[in-house]
């Protein structure tokens, strides 16, 4: 049976991406058209699990007023929320210890008191799983899904990746305008933990002389020799661009960085392996390592740089722009048509509604015979093997 949908919420999981208001946009003047009222949450579902945090309330009304102006702004008017998990709200319990509780039935039992019909939420791959588990337990459902990586399965581009591939490739052409400068090769480290589509795309974008990406295991001997090669022809500089996820070949580790004795005594007694300053937060470890061995396999000043969380500023391009308002109107259609538990995904030159079951712990990485990897061999951009 049909339920007559009133009432919608919109929210926003993950980290921030470039063009989140667009989606915003794109729903609530959906909504207005077919009669519905639409409120946003507050930083994912804290709005609603800890609304003593939030004076003002932790529900936003958004009337199309409000909202039409906003597709091209920066920053999310409601927040986002990079660790919240109602299956696992970390609390202080009678004994004063921290604990993790599951509050994913208090969440449904507000959702409902608030006459809250149905959720549109806007995740990455890793909250997607949340918000899938949430939908089995009854909530009604579309998600929308984010990512800079384009990693998310089932969707040939997520929605902010443009924006990020574009603000990426323009620093990485200013890098090479320095390494130039300097006469130096830059290694600059970029996002992409399982996937290499940004290192790769942006890479090719400028030319690099090579990209590492995680598909593709690499062997720095033969980066080297293909900057030697260069210098040999009389070009003092290089730049090779990394994601954050590319490995060595096997059997062809890379000396790992000096191990700091004050930071291995801060550790676990049982820790063990990478002890080092990149043992918690993992962001320059793979630049640093690269830079320091291709200087000394090609005895040339190597400056090793990464972009990482930087990469996610900005303004949206018009492509995200487009794609974010494209979400949000689809997300509203797909209830409209009585649809949950699905994911709004671009397949060209359509938008389609997939379970979201399928997008779960599935990475949409960079095939072996993919055309971009064709192009940037074509183009003599060293791929590390």
């Amino acid at each position: 049976m049909t339920t007559q949908i009133k009432r919608i919420a919109i929210n926003f999981g993950g980290g921030y991406i470039p063009g989140l208001n667009a989606v915003i946009t794109g729903a609530v003047l959906a909504a207005s058209e077919l009669g519905w009222e639409v409120v946003g949450i507050r930083d994912g579902f804290d709005g609603l699990l800890f609304p003593e945090r939030y004076p003002e309330g932790g529900l936003v009304k958004l009337t199309p007023p409000m909202v039409e102006n906003l597709a091209g702004a920066t920053g999310c008017i409601l927040g986002t929320a990079g660790q919240s998990d109602p299956f696992h709200v970390r609390t202080i319990n009678a004994e004063n210890y921290v604990e993790e509780v599951d509050r994913s039935d208090e969440l449904l039992g507000m959702i409902n008191k608030e006459n809250i019909d149905a959720v549109i939420s806007v995740v990455g791959s890793r909250a997607l799983s949340i918000l899938w588990k949430l939908s089995r337990k009854g909530l009604k459902t579309i998600c929308v899904p984010k990512s800079v990586e384009n990693d998310i399965a089932a969707t040939i581009l997520s929605f902010g990746f443009n924006s990020t591939l574009s603000f990426v490739a323009e620093m990485l052409e200013r890098c090479r305008q320095a390494a130039q400068a300097a006469r130096r090769i830059g290694v600059i480290e970029v996002l992409g933990e399982h996937a290499g589509w940004l290192a790769l795309q942006a890479g090719m974008a400028v030319c690099a002389d090579a990209v590492l990406i995680p598909e593709i295991p690499y062997d720095l001997r033969k980066v080297a020799a293909k900057l030697r090669e260069k210098m040999k022809a009389g070009r003092m500089y290089g730049l090779v661009v990394v994601a954050e996820g590319a490995k060595p070949l096997a059997g062809l580790n890379v000396p790992p960085m000096t191990s700091d004795p004050q930071m291995k005594a801060t550790l676990s007694p049982g820790a063990t392996g990478n002890e080092g300053f990149q043992v918690i937060e993992r962001s320059g470890q793979v630049a640093a390592e690269v830079a320091l061995e291709i200087q000394r396999l090609t005895d040339q000043e190597t400056t090793p740089l990464v972009l990482g969380q930087f990469s996610k500023g900005g303004t949206p391009t018009v492509v995200d722009r487009q794609l974010g308002l494209g979400y949000g109107v689809g997300a509203v259609r797909a209830l409209n048509n009585n649809q949950s538990g699905v994911m709004v995904v671009f397949q060209p030159p359509d938008l389609k509604f997939v379970p979201m079951a399928e997008a779960i712990n599935t990475v949409r990485t960079v095939p072996a015979d993919s055309e971009f990897v064709q192009i940037a061999r074509a183009l003599d951009v060293s791929l590390g093997d």
